[in-house]
């Protein structure tokens, strides 16, 4: 029986270790994994009898946080309990096309009830993260609308630790479903549920944190579609690195505004005893679910929200204030646009006027400097990622900046950004919007080194 024919028929756990002893696994090597991941049907409970069906990592949604260390090589191997093909993508690696997990870069999916191997040297150092990355359209039980995402934590060769805890916090909607929010009548996703890690404000353990500690925050925005307003009242944000690279000016703030996929690693100083609410700003979305109880020892009590300052969220106060010359590759502009697609459907969108697969590659040569222009000509934000890459913010909405290094950045309504990166990482590389409807009509193109 031919390899391919026999994995598509495999549709259980069992038949997957018959296929490993069998040698029928599709795999990059044959090494023994470091670690391994399941892909399978999870049900957790958000809230006292509320049940959520997912498909998630290792039995649980979010999947476990991966340590890893830099430059140390790694085997992961990924089993596919489920019936459908499934890609697992390591968001923020500078790793090759083939294991980044993107099929259109060229990652192989893993079969229904298959299995595959991924070898790759961790790096960079620092906060990223695992998900799914397979095409859902009007699917809202696939790819991250799932509970198929989990930290991914690389850990630096030198751990400076100028903080006393530590604490890991995904938000995630759940349930999602199409609805027209819209005056156009175009379909949006809606969230009847949310959740921080897997339990809904008010469920699960709160955190607990003693008076005059330092505990770092490492947030992610794991919703397929929203972007959220986090606070917790009494207390400030240091931001101390922004998708896992560190800022050049860490700032306090009142609040962290995060688009989906971005990451935030955040130094909070327990000086304000007593019950709080860290949770999202929007009421609505908060009583809904998003939010954590954090409880100071000693203390008890039904715990406080009290609304922070609506101050704009704002890249540039975290970096240098200086004009970044135009690197030697140029200037590549980059127009986002929206088309409307008919009343109760899904909007469409293209780049310089063109939507993926018919979008024109953006075209670079090995270890030059480009920037990428953003002209976002829409009434909608776009979370934009490049894969297997970073890039420095240089220009921001009008404002020059420099040395804030992120892989995701929100492009405003009718702004423009700029980014600048260098193209040292040969290979197939996807561009996307990370919201997922986005992404999937017609938000992408492609990277291309020739």
């Amino acid at each position: 029986m031919q390899r391919r024919k026999f994995l598509s028929l495999v549709g259980t756990a069992a038949c997957v270790e018959l296929a490993r002893r069998m040698g029928l696994e599709a795999a990059t090597d044959n090494s023994k994994p470091d670690l391994t991941i399941r892909i399978s049907e999870v049900e957790i409970e958000v809230a006292p009898r509320k049940i959520i069906k997912t498909t998630g990592y290792n039995g649980s949604a979010p999947g476990p946080v991966l340590r890893l260390r830099e430059g140390q090589p790694v085997t992961v191997e990924v089993i596919n309990e489920t019936k459908t093909p499934e890609l697992v993508h390591w968001h923020g690696l500078f790793v090759p096309s083939e294991v980044d997990g993107s099929e259109e870069e060229g990652t192989p999916m893993v079969a229904a009830g298959g299995v595959r191997q991924y070898s790759f040297v961790p790096r960079p150092s620092g906060t990223r993260w695992y998900h799914s990355h397979v095409h859902a359209g009007r699917d809202m039980k696939r790819a991250t609308y799932t509970g198929q995402f989990g930290f991914l934590y690389i850990e630096p060769k030198e751990e400076p630790g100028q903080y006393d805890a530590e604490v890991f916090l995904a938000l995630h909607g759940w349930d999602a479903y199409l609805s027209s929010q819209g005056g156009d009548g175009s379909l949006e996703a809606t969230y009847p549920a949310y959740s921080m890690n897997s339990h809904a404000l008010g469920s699960g353990d709160p955190v607990r944190v003693k008076e005059g500690q330092r505990v770092l925050f490492r947030i992610l925005n794991a919703n397929a579609t929203e972007q959220h307003r986090i606070a917790l009242p009494g207390h400030k944000f240091k931001i101390v690195s922004l998708d896992g690279n560190a800022v050049p000016v860490p700032r306090e703030v009142d609040a962290i505004e995060m688009g989906p996929a971005e990451r935030v690693d955040a130094v909070v100083t327990m000086n304000n005893p007593g019950v709080w609410i860290l949770g999202e700003a929007n009421d609505q979305t908060r009583k809904d679910g998003l939010g954590v109880v954090v409880e100071y020892a000693n203390r008890s009590g039904a715990p406080q929200w009290i609304a922070s300052a609506n101050t704009p969220w704002d890249y540039t106060i975290f970096g240098r204030e200086a004009e970044t010359p135009e690197p030697a590759g140029g200037v590549v502009p980059l127009v986002f646009r929206k088309k409307f697609a008919g009343n109760r459907w899904v909007d469409n969108w293209t780049i310089n006027g063109k939507s993926f697969p018919k979008t024109d590659p953006i075209r670079v040569r090995a270890n030059k400097r480009y920037r990428l222009r953003f002209d976002n000509q829409s009434d909608e934000s776009h979370p934009v990622h490049l894969h297997r890459h970073s890039f420095e913010v240089t220009r921001f909405a009008g404002k020059a900046t420099a040395g804030v290094v992120k892989d995701v950045v929100v492009v405003p309504a009718r702004k423009q950004v700029e980014v600048d990166f260098t193209a040292d990482n040969p290979g197939p590389t996807l561009f996307h919007c990370h919201q997922q409807l986005h992404m999937d009509y017609g938000f992408m193109t492609m990277l291309q080194y020739i």
